[in-house]
C-alpha cells in the first residue's frame, strides 16, 4: 500500500507537474520588506542574508513568513541598504502540495465510498469474530493506487479547465490570431481520456465508481404497509449482532397526500 506522499509523486508525474529549481537575488533599499519571488508553489526555501561580509541564514517565522502558493517573502524588518538576500529552493508549475492533497483525498473518499475490510479473528474466549475496517489510504490494495491516482488526476484537471474557461480568443488589427480556448479544448480532451482509463479499470477490477453492485429490492409487508428490514449478509460463523441496512427508499415524494387531512391512527394502524 503507498502513502499520501506516494500517490502525491505519482499523480505528479501522471500531470508533469515536476520539481524545478530557482534562485532570486535581492538587495535591499531600506524600506522594503515584501519581495515577490520568481516561482510559485515554492518549497524547500533557503533565505541567506548578507550585509558587510557577514553571511546569516534567515529562519521562518522569526526573520520571514513565506506565502508558498503566490511566491511571496515577508520579512520581519526592512531589508538594509544594498544588503543581498540570495532566496533558493524549488517550485512546482501547476498546484502545491496542499492542494494535490486536496484532489487526492476527495479521489480516496470517492472511490473508496462505503466499502470496508473484512478480517476474521479470534477473541481471548476462543470465538470467531469479524472486524470491519473502513477502506483508507492506510489499507487501500496495492492494485488500487492507479486507479485513485487517475481520479485524482481528474480533478486536477477539471480546476485547470475552470481557469481556462474564461480564457477568450485574440484577433489583433494587424490580422494576428491567438486561438486561447484550445487550450480548454484540450484540457477537456484530457478529462475525458483521463475518466475512460479510470472507468476501464474500475469495471475490470470490480471497484470504485464504476464497479458493478448487486442491491437488494425492498419488500413492503401486505399488512403494516412499512418495509421489511434488511441486514447485511454475514459468514455462517459470525455471532456478532446483525448490522441494519438502510437503503434510499426513492427520490421525491410526488405521490405524498397533500390535503392536510389527518388520518386516524391507532398505534402503527392507520384508517
Amino acid at each position: 500500500m503507498a502513502t499520501l506522499e506516494e500517490l502525491r509523486t505519482r499523480v505528479r508525474s501522471e500531470l508533469g507537474d515536476r520539481l524545478q529549481p530557482f534562485r532570486d537575488t535581492i538587495r535591499g533599499t531600506g524600506d522594503v520588506a515584501q519581495y515577490e519571488l520568481s516561482a510559485n508553489n515554492v518549497t524547500g526555501l533557503e533565505v541567506l542574508h548578507i550585509s558587510g561580509g557577514q553571511q546569516t541564514v534567515l529562519s521562518t517565522p522569526a526573520d520571514y513568513v513565506l506565502d508558498e502558493l503566490n511566491g511571496i517573502l515577508d520579512l520581519t524588518q526592512a531589508l538594509a541598504l544594498d544588503a543581498l538576500l540570495l532566496v533558493s529552493g524549488s517550485s512546482y508549475g501547476l498546484f502545491s502540495d496542499d492542494e494535490l492533497d486536496i484532489y487526492l483525498n476527495d479521489a480516496v473518499a470517492q472511490h473508496t465510498r462505503g466499502r470496508t475490510i473484512s478480517t476474521r479473528y479470534k477473541d481471548d474466549n476462543g470465538f470467531i469474530k469479524y472486524d470491519q475496517a473502513p477502506v483508507g489510504v492506510d489499507n487501500l490494495p496495492a492494485e488500487e493506487d492507479a486507479l485513485v491516482v487517475l481520479l485524482a488526476c481528474t480533478e486536477a484537471m477539471w480546476a485547470l479547465s475552470t481557469d481556462a474557461a474564461t480564457d477568450i480568443n485574440v484577433q489583433t488589427s494587424d490580422g494576428t490570431s491567438v486561438d486561447r480556448g484550445q487550450r480548454f479544448a484540450q484540457i477537456q480532451t484530457q478529462i475525458g481520456m483521463l475518466t475512460e482509463r479510470y472507468q476501464t479499470l474500475c469495471e475490470k477490477l470490480g471497484v470504485g465508481l464504476y464497479s458493478i453492485e448487486v442491491t437488494n429490492l425492498r419488500r413492503v409487508s401486505r399488512t403494516t404497509g412499512r418495509l421489511v428490514p434488511l441486514f447485511r449478509e454475514r459468514e455462517y460463523d459470525d455471532h456478532s449482532l446483525p448490522q441494519r441496512i438502510l437503503p434510499p427508499i426513492g427520490p421525491g415524494h410526488q405521490n405524498d397526500d397533500e390535503s392536510g387531512i389527518p388520518s386516524s391512527v391507532f398505534g402503527s394502524w392507520g384508517y
